[in-house]
């Protein structure tokens, strides 16, 4: 069996995605945002952009099977089940799904001072068998939904890691909350985002947050330096769901994100995708919380201290006008488009929480984001 480390850089190896890395005892943890933005970014976020939805660790090989020795970090559900960490080996249009049982294990426990409690475990290395012996480029999806910390690629002694070759990818980078995040899918490449993109063939970088997309100003930057030929932003659903801005600061805010992409990139296409549906928020603003069967809800009252809060309808209609109010002033590489097209009222039996979809869901939006957006780009 042949090693090759995944703690130091390689022009055989690339981690696509992974913008920094944790450099742990125990291997190289990913992050999903640059170094240079550390001291600016709030310890929810810190957490949601260690788990690598969307990252790929990609080579170019003739090994008839593949093994990645990774450490990981399993969450456990309310249900106080841990939440299975699998691993997609994509070649081609065919993907392959392996499971990890090893590593740390995170459990909710109000007895302690953190609220949680941390069982250590081994790193272990998950092997994708039955590949052939052929050239073939491929991508391992990390899990979306655990942190990962890479320590090593193995193939069989006879076998080659090859230079990675130069491709003409189309990169799409895509921003938005825990619905693009997609921790409820059942593996990496069940993930929305990866849904649309594996159908459409194209290149993707995902920033999906669970519990995020606020509009901050490192993210903006960071996506103003990518290379890429498409950029996403799906806003508004926590802008509700925390309460964390009012129509008066949220409309300068999503002018202020767009203008930072356009500071270097002043043609590429940007879509900005409204929140999908979420019955407790649609027509009253939030903070919402879970009720005690777990459903997302909206409060009543409050009224006199309300002035200028959100709902998803206002939400939308801001959206559109703000990118018409662009479009107006002569960007016209920027569309709207309504994410109740991905997932309406209709599609509600497919929320279990009244907010998350479930993986049939996902599967869906990525299905027809593709089909109502990527497939015409080129049209």
């Amino acid at each position: 069996m042949k090693s090759f480390s995944l703690n130091e850089d390689s022009t055989n190896l690339n981690v696509h995605g992974a913008a920094d890395f944790d450099e742990l005892e125990f291997g190289r943890g990913v992050r999903r945002l640059p170094s240079w933005t550390r001291p600016q970014v709030p310890q929810g976020l810190d957490v949601m952009l260690r788990m690598p939805s969307g990252i790929r660790v990609q080579l170019d090989t003739n090994s008839p099977r593949i093994g990645i020795e990774t450490h990981t970090t399993a969450f456990a559900g309310a249900n106080g089940e841990r939440r299975p960490v699998t691993f997609d080996l994509q070649v081609g249009g065919s993907v392959i799904s392996a499971t990890s049982t090893s590593g740390n294990t995170i459990w909710p426990d109000a007895r302690e001072a953190a609220g949680f409690r941390l069982d250590r475990g081994e790193p272990s290395t998950l092997w994708f068998e039955d590949l052939g012996n052929a050239r073939k480029f491929c991508e391992i999806w990390l899990p979306h939904n655990a942190f990962v910390a890479l320590r090593a690629i193995h193939i069989e002694d006879d076998a080659e890691l090859y230079a990675l070759p130069e491709r003409p990818d189309f990169h799409w980078v895509h921003y938005g909350s825990s619905i693009s995040h997609c921790m409820e899918a059942e593996s990496p490449t069940g993930t929305w985002p990866a849904v649309a993109a594996r159908t459409a063939g194209i290149c993707l970088t995902n920033l999906g947050f669970g519990g995020q997309c606020h509009l901050d100003q490192f993210v903006a930057r960071t996506i103003r330096d990518l290379d890429v030929e498409l950029i996403s932003l799906k806003l508004g659903i926590n802008v509700v769901n925390l309460d964390s801005m009012r129509e008066r600061a949220f409309i300068p805010a999503v002018h202020g994100f767009l203008d930072t992409i356009r500071e270097r990139q002043p043609d590429t296409k940007i879509v900005v995708i409204s929140p999908i549906y979420c019955p407790g928020a649609e027509h009253r603003p939030g903070p919402t919380i879970p009720d005690e069967n777990g459903k997302f809800k909206t409060f009543e009252g409050f009224e006199n201290l309300r002035m200028g809060a959100l709902s998803l309808t206002r939400i939308r209609e801001i959206l559109n006008a703000v990118v018409e109010s662009r479009r107006s002033s002569g960007d016209r590489h920027i569309d709207y488009f309504d994410g109740l097209e991905l997932f309406g009222e209709e599609d509600a039996p497919d929320l279990p929480d009244d907010l998350h979809p479930n993986p049939a869901g996902y599967q869906r939006i990525g299905e027809r984001f593709f089909a109502k957006y990527l497939k015409k780009l080129d049209s």
